[in-house]
């Protein structure tokens, strides 16, 4: 195992010219994207991988980052999404006997650039002030200026349509082909823990390119369909929208996660919109408000549903909400076998108190069939 790196200078911008300097970890080279922090103490691996993280450079809140190294079995996706990474103290030595590599091996083979040794928790008081922004990570040398100039070319999340890039290029298919019980899956970017907890509970699963019609997926004859989490902007994918209008016209049930509610919203004529700063952690409190109980709960999203908008809509219901900031965290269609929530109830990484959000998909189905 390799214990030790080469420390090169790095240097980080913030697109309001707050610069950082720190030192190179992964690869050497400059990398772009919008920067957000996830507050989360384990689960980096599962986190780096996670498609929603596309676009983004991430902040680690936690102080020691790498400490117990690199397993196979806890990837979310088949590589790391994420642009690049920022922490505070880097751990190439790990501990756990079961890892296989350290973690500055697993990003500079995933050519991933990221900066460490810097006060993240000063970058993190910054960007809460200050809201969400585009940053770029070097390590090779070049200047302020020219930084500014890299910068200022890289697009807003706002209006980015991502889930193209993460999506399954071919279906695929995962489970017990003679289940009673058939889901297609939208993948919009999908982590495989959701698919892990769908086919656990005896479900045989399609699993469909982000712009397959609901022509196509109907032909799987599912008994459900799951609309996934993923990146980028909910408000820039009308191709989404229109096959969940489908499904819903179709009156299959449907359940919707992180980007999959929100699509689900937009398709029930709900707005979203880009938060302040978003929620990314492990710890997030929402009120069930069908029994009243609390769960704590794994979030990584941007964007969020207007509650105004579902406080006007007849056929909208409010689900969940958050109890840090009371935005909405879940919802169901009154008129139609459909529901959906902003959180990750496949916790990967994460608390399990909302696992039963698939039993309920489970039951809505066998109760619909």
């Amino acid at each position: 195992m390799n214990r030790s790196v080469n420390k090169f200078p790095a240097v980080l911008l913030l697109q309001d010219g707050t610069v950082f300097t720190g030192t190179s970890i992964g690869k050497i080279g400059t990398t772009t994207g919008e920067i957000c922090f996830n507050t989360g103490m384990t689960g980096y691996q599962e986190i780096y991988t996670d498609p929603s993280y596309t676009g983004q450079i991430l902040v680690h809140t936690n102080v020691h980052i790498g400490n117990y190294g690199i397993h196979p079995s806890e990837e979310e996706s088949d590589s790391i999404k994420i642009a690049g990474l920022i922490c505070k103290n880097f751990n190439i030595p790990y501990s756990r006997k079961q890892s296989e590599t350290s973690i500055q091996e697993y990003l500079s083979t995933n050519n991933i650039v990221g900066i460490a040794d810097i006060d993240t928790r000063e970058l993190v008081l910054h960007v809460r002030s200050k809201g969400v922004m585009n940053a770029i990570i070097s390590s090779e040398g070049k200047s302020i200026e020219t930084l500014k100039q890299e910068l200022d070319k890289v697009p807003s999340m706002s209006g980015l349509e991502l889930s193209s890039s993460v999506s399954t290029p071919e279906t695929y298919y995962l489970g017990n082909a003679d289940s009673a019980i058939r889901i297609a899956v939208l993948d919009l970017g999908v982590k495989r823990n959701i698919l892990n907890s769908l086919v656990e509970r005896g479900a045989y699963l399609a699993v469909f390119n982000a712009h397959s019609s609901f022509e196509e997926m109907n032909k799987f004859k599912p008994d459900g369909f799951m609309i996934s989490n993923g990146p980028g902007d909910p408000g820039a994918m009308p191709y989404a929208v229109s096959t969940v209008q489908q499904i819903l016209a179709a009156n299959i049930p449907l359940f919707g996660i992180c980007l999959g509610h929100q699509i689900l919203a937009e398709a029930a004529g709900l707005k979203t919109f880009k938060m302040h700063n978003g929620h990314r952690g492990l710890n997030h409190p929402v009120k069930n408000l069908i029994t009243g109980l609390c769960e704590i709960t794994s979030q990584n999203h941007g964007f969020a549903v207007a509650a105004s908008d579902i406080e006007k809509h007849e056929n909208v219901e409010l689900t969940h909400i958050n109890l840090n900031d009371n935005t909405v965290e879940g919802l169901r269609i009154k008129n139609k076998p459909a529901f959906s929530v902003q959180y990750h109830p496949e916790a990967a990484p994460g608390p399990q108190d909302s696992r039963y959000l698939f039993d309920d998909f489970i039951n809505l189905i066998n109760n619909t069939k």
